[in-house]
Formats: C-alpha cells, sequence, structure tokens
C-alpha cells in the first residue's frame, strides 16, 4: 500500500477483514450503502494523505472486523438474546462538557456495567476480569494504545485511553457505518448530508444486541456515553423505551475550541486541507447541528427520563452531582459506589490520566461571535 492515497472499496475492505480474523459472515446488509456512501466522501471530499488512507481504511476494517465477530459470537451464544438490558443510562452532550469522566465515575459503581475499549473492538460475552491481562487478544489491544501513548502523549493528556477503559459506544454505532466520528476525523460533507437524512434504527439495534452479547449473564444496569447520540435520540428512545438520558452542559464557546484541538490531535497529518480553519467551520456546523436536533427531539419525550448537568457543577463537586442524578432516577446511592467513585476521582487527578490540554478558537479560525450565533446564543 505503499504510496495509497485512497481507501478501497467496498469489496477490497471486506476481503481485508475476512483476511484479519477468518470470517466471511458479516450478517444483513444493512450497512454496505452507508459504507459506499463514506467511501465516495473519502474520495471526493477528504483530501487524504497516505497516513489518513492507511488510518482511515484500517478504522473501516477494524468496523467489519467488529461486525463479522458479533455475528459469530451471537451464533456461538444464542442465549444472549435472553440478556436483559433495563432502564441503561446514556451519557451524551456536546464534546468536552465532562461526558467521559461523568461516564467514567458512573461506570465505577459496582451495580453498574460499561463497554470496555478492548470488548467494543473484540464483541465477545465479557470474560472473567482476572483472565484479561492472560487474553492474547486483550494484550495485543493494551499494546496498542501503550504505544500510542509514547507517540501521541499530546493527544492521550486530552482524551486518556487503555484497553480496560470504559470508553465510548460508537464503537458499537459503527458497525452499521452510522457514527459521527469519522466526520470528526475528516472532512465528509457527501457522507453527512447522506447521513443527516438517514433513520439510525438499525444501527441502535445492533447497539443493544451487542450490549446483549458482551453482558451475557451480567444484569448489571448498563451505563453509555457518546456525544453522537445528539443526532439520534429517537433512534435510541425507539431501541431503548426505558433509557435515561444524562445531558452535559458547558459554553460552547468554551468548549468548541477543545473540541476543534482534540480533532486536530487526532487526525494530524490524515489529510492535505482538513487543517485548522476547516477543522473550524466543519466542527461548528457539526455541533450547533448536532445540539438543535437533539433539543428539538428530546421535547417529544418524557421530562423524568433525563437529566441535564452543568459542567461547573460536576468539577466542584463530582460526587454529589453524581448523587443528584441517582436521587433524579430513583437509583440507590450505596456506600461501595461512592467509595469507588472517590477513588477513581482521585487517581483521575495525577499522573498519565490527568487532563493537560492548551487552545483557542483562534487557533481555528474562529470567534466568540461566530460560535454565539451558530448556538444560537445571546
Amino acid at each position: 500500500m505503499s504510496g495509497r492515497t485512497g481507501v478501497g472499496t467496498v469489496e477490497d475492505l471486506h476481503a481485508s477483514a475476512t483476511k484479519v480474523c477468518g470470517l466471511t459472515d458479516f450478517g444483513p446488509d444493512d450497512y454496505t450503502e452507508a459504507l459506499g456512501v463514506l467511501l465516495e466522501s473519502y474520495q471526493r471530499d477528504a483530501d487524504l494523505t497516505e497516513l489518513g488512507s492507511k488510518m482511515s481504511r484500517y478504522f473501516l476494517r477494524g468496523a467489519l472486523v467488529a461486525r463479522a465477530l458479533s455475528e459469530a459470537a451471537w451464533q456461538a451464544n444464542p442465549t444472549y438474546a435472553e440478556t436483559p438490558v433495563t432502564r441503561p443510562i446514556f451519557v451524551t452532550g456536546l464534546p468536552r462538557t465532562g461526558t467521559t469522566a461523568l461516564h467514567r465515575l458512573l461506570a465505577a459503581d459496582p451495580q453498574h456495567q460499561a463497554l470496555e475499549m478492548w470488548l467494543a473492538e473484540f464483541p465477545q460475552p465479557r470474560p472473567p476480569r482476572e483472565t484479561w491481562a492472560d487474553n492474547p487478544v486483550y494484550q495485543q489491544i493494551d499494546a496498542g494504545f501503550a504505544q500510542h501513548r509514547i507517540e501521541n502523549p499530546e493527544f492521550m493528556g486530552v482524551h486518556y485511553m487503555s484497553a480496560a477503559d470504559v470508553e465510548e459506544c460508537w464503537q458499537l454505532l459503527r458497525q452499521t457505518v452510522k457514527s459521527i466520528s469519522y466526520e470528526s476525523l475528516a472532512y465528509l460533507p457527501t457522507y453527512s448530508r447522506w447521513l443527516r437524512q438517514q433513520d439510525w434504527t438499525n444501527a441502535y439495534v445492533r447497539h443493544r444486541k451487542n450490549l446483549q452479547l458482551i453482558g451475557l449473564g451480567d444484569h448489571r444496569r448498563w451505563v453509555m456515553k457518546n456525544p453522537s447520540h445528539l443526532f439520534a435520540l429517537d433512534a435510541l428512545m425507539k431501541v431503548y423505551p426505558d433509557a435515561l438520558i444524562i445531558q452535559t452542559h458547558r459554553d460552547p464557546v468554551t468548549i468548541v475550541g477543545s473540541s476543534c484541538s482534540l480533532t486536530e490531535h487526532a487526525a494530524r497529518g490524515w489529510s492535505n486541507s482538513f487543517t485548522r480553519d476547516k477543522i473550524g467551520e466543519s466542527q461548528l456546523e457539526l455541533w450547533s447541528r448536532g445540539l438543535r436536533t437533539f433539543t428539538e427531539s428530546r421535547a417529544r419525550y418524557r421530562a423524568e427520563q433525563f437529566v441535564d448537568i452543568q459542567f461547573e457543577d460536576l468539577r466542584a463537586d463530582p460526587i454529589g452531582t453524581i448523587e443528584s442524578i441517582y436521587k433524579a432516577f430513583g437509583i440507590e446511592f450505596t456506600d461501595a459506589a461512592r467509595a469507588a467513585m472517590l477513588a477513581l476521582d482521585e487517581e483521575s487527578k495525577s499522573g498519565d490520566r490527568k487532563p493537560t490540554h492548551t487552545y483557542s478558537l483562534e487557533d481555528y479560525g474562529l470567534t466568540e461571535s461566530q460560535v454565539r450565533s451558530h448556538f444560537s446564543l445571546t
């Protein structure tokens, strides 16, 4: 693939995925239209470098591998379909509004389960935690993140990741190639126009089936997180009608520059044209649209299924903020939950997990008045 600046075709990506995992059954054909549109958009719009082509191909192949692994695991574990997913919690909001910190605190509660990164990449019933270190798949994924921390310390200072950490559930949505993660890493207006007209219900049906598989035999409450839920609340609520939704809030003027910085660090060197000004323009449009879409949809559902959390409150009093969420949703806040969350909160303030991040709106060709206008702020 030396010198390659194309991501590939639907056919050769499937062949490559089969070569990696040895599987040929990718399940029902509810995703190849999306994949085709995305590949067309990469070719037409993205202006990828050789590195960008390689990384985009790697991510798409990974989605197909995960899809095939899910299909095989469902067939091998047919009782997955009996696993309940009751009143799951979904954390969503604009990027950089505290969704990650809140999600990880909620996931620390022994009453809860969440999606670990390596199981999002390699869907299977969750093995006992004490066996992970000896699992060759876990070892490979964990080694990859260790290398990434060495090579990209700036990105890890913005968003720390490891194989065992709980992560965003876009990894499950990507199996149906319906995810705004692609637009967060490249300039893809063709795909973006197509996606905003789509019903995401099939993506969330597959999302739920994967939760049932990964949590096979584990009936604890699921806690999920993903800013992209802003774009698909109707589909989420159709598949999870008893979902509990936490929406995080922070001044967009503060967070848009931070979101652009995250995108720049994640996709540095991937495109000849998806650089600072283009990142600013595209991310401002994307996230202001996402918030409008969510706000319009939310008005159609029962208010008691939603809780609003301000970033400043979460930062000032994380445990008190969690306690208020539990009270609103009628969930018992146990001593074990409090102790686990306090320990995690202390750990997050030091070492590799200590956040380090500098940015400004001006770096991305944006002004405060532009942001306020897009988000209809006065």
